[in-house]
């Protein structure tokens, strides 16, 4: 009587079982939806503001115009100049700080100056502060140089806290 080798390989049923478990891990892996936390929302929100006010800065002094960064505060969004609008994520309100009388806007100048201010950023129990130095338009996170003012009239705030 011949003996038979046994050939390596799967059976079709135990292909079957794995792609049935590779099936429950992948659902409940989406059910449960992508991880985030408020710090990482808050940093992300933060990068959006510094990247787009050095734009700007930048921007003003390479073509030798002035530039802005508007932000809408109700919206939760802003423009570099007539750039698309950065929106920033969800639950994160945003607040500028700038002279008495003037728009939530910061504008940098040719020489590299600005009107000044600082953006705060705050949701879910996270705090960001963004300044701009009106004299040198140094952008940089924490709270910076407060925003020239005429006439020493103090700080205007636009936003929530407001």
């Amino acid at each position: 009587m011949p003996h038979r080798r046994r050939q390596a390989g799967f059976t079709l049923v135990e292909m079957l079982v794995v792609l049935a478990i590779m099936g429950l891990v992948g659902a409940v892996v989406l059910a449960r939806g992508p991880s985030r936390s408020a710090a990482l929302e808050m940093r992300l929100a933060s990068g959006t503001v510094i990247s787009a006010l050095r734009l700007a800065r930048t921007r003003a002094i390479a073509t030798n115009q002035p530039a802005q960064v508007r932000f809408d505060i109700a919206r939760g969004s802003l423009q570099v100049g007539r750039d698309a609008v950065r929106s920033l994520p969800a639950g994160i309100a945003v607040a500028v700080r700038t002279a008495p009388g003037q728009p939530a806007q910061i504008r940098f100048l040719p020489d590299g100056s600005s009107t000044g201010g600082q953006v705060v950023l705050a949701g879910a129990g996270q705090t960001a502060t963004i300044g701009v130095d009106w004299l040198t338009g140094r952008v940089s996170p924490g709270p910076g140089p407060q925003p020239r003012t005429p006439a020493g009239d103090g700080v205007a705030q636009d936003g929530p806290d407001s």
